[in-house]
């Protein structure tokens, strides 16, 4: 180590002042922490997908990734017990007349431990068969006093008659599902959103895993049931909202289009009446993942806002045969579009999203 390597990065009083921070040494961006007085230097950008370390926080000896909670020794480098093959760049660091100064000629190689990769991560390829629906029931249930859903109800004659033409059917109930709520990574850089979603990758149990799954690899054409909640479509439909940006976000960030030749359409029953307006944030979000559309792209039942009658909404619906078999003719019409779809010529190429979706 010669003299000349060693770089003033700040003074002592400063950069003990805060767990961690971030500094720039030459060229070089670090993580410089201080625990009890010793201070440590680390690359800044993490092993997973280079978030800023030196943004982070201290947990004991180690520096934890704001965006995705990697952790990595604040001295030596090495990722926290059991991870200790996933090493980031750690720099000798002395103090010298009030400054910190590290030896940036120095630093210990970055390793990374092999990962295999996440099952969602394969190539999407449509497998060989017949034209796929995937039902999504978004209705709230408790489970251990189960009631009737409109919605649902229409969604089991709409998954009938998909199966009557044909096609290899799929129930999925989001309320069947134990998932977390989107952590927000997005907000902190666009590329701490990563397909799989952070949280999957990060959490095995999570249990949006299988929507993930039929929605990109799986499903030709995917009808979303929902009941309306106060003007709006359920709780459960924007957890899952919020969760499936990490698919649109790959288009704005990797440019990667994963949903291709994919039909979506819509059952949409509720007491009070705002049917349009939970049909537009529906089509307008599914849009953006890059779903197509049959004509007249759901099916809907509402009685309005002077009749705040339940018990006799949930006959109407039960009842009413037209209301069914208008559920069954839109299966039927998206699993047509979505065979049309499959049948045309495959483009190499699908243009970008909006005008938001510019490179980043």
């Amino acid at each position: 180590m010669t003299e000349a390597n060693w770089t003033d990065v700040g003074s002592v009083e400063e950069l003990a002042a805060k767990p961690v921070s971030a500094v720039k040494a030459a060229t070089t961006r670090l993580a410089v922490s201080c625990r009890d007085g010793v201070f440590g230097a680390v690359s800044n950008a993490c092993n997973h997908v280079g978030g800023p370390l030196g943004e982070g926080t201290l947990d004991g000896d180690y520096v934890v990734c704001p965006w995705h909670q990697w952790k990595f020794h604040r001295v030596t480098g090495r990722g926290e017990p059991g991870f200790e093959a996933d090493q980031v760049p750690a720099y000798p660091v002395r103090v010298e007349a009030g400054r910190v100064l590290v030896d940036v000629a120095a630093g210990t190689p970055r390793t990374k431990s092999p990962h295999e990769p996440h099952p969602l991560e394969r190539p999407v390829v449509r497998a060989p068969g017949p034209i796929r629906v995937l039902g999504l029931s978004t209705t709230a249930m408790d489970g251990g006093a189960p009631r009737y859903s409109g919605s649902d109800d229409l969604l089991a004659s709409a998954l009938a008659a998909a199966a009557a033409d044909g096609c290899e059917t799929q129930l999925i109930r989001l309320n069947d599902l134990s998932f977390e709520a989107c952590k927000g990574y997005y907000s902190k850089a666009a590329h701490a959103c990563t397909w799989p979603c952070s949280v999957t990758q990060m959490r095995p149990e999570d249990g949006l895993t299988p929507v993930y799954e039929a929605l990109v690899h799986w499903c030709d054409a995917v009808l979303v049931a929902t009941p309306i909640r106060w003007g709006q479509a359920s709780s459960l439909y924007f957890r899952m909202a919020e969760r499936l940006n990490t698919i649109q976000n790959q288009v704005t960030i990797r440019n990667r289009v994963l949903i291709r030749n994919k039909v979506a359409a819509f059952i949409i029953v509720g007491g009070q009446d705002n049917v349009q307006g939970v049909a537009g944030q529906m089509l307008g979000f599914f849009a953006e993942l890059g779903f197509h559309f049959p004509q007249f792209p759901y099916v809907a039942h509402s009685r309005g806002w002077t009749a705040e009658d339940m018990q006799n909404n949930v006959t109407a619906v039960k009842n009413s045969r037209p209301l069914h078999a208008g559920a069954g003719e839109l299966a039927v019409r998206a699993a047509e579009l979505a065979r049309r779809l499959l049948d045309a010529e495959a483009r190499d190429h699908v243009a970008r999203g909006g005008r938001k979706a510019q490179p980043v």
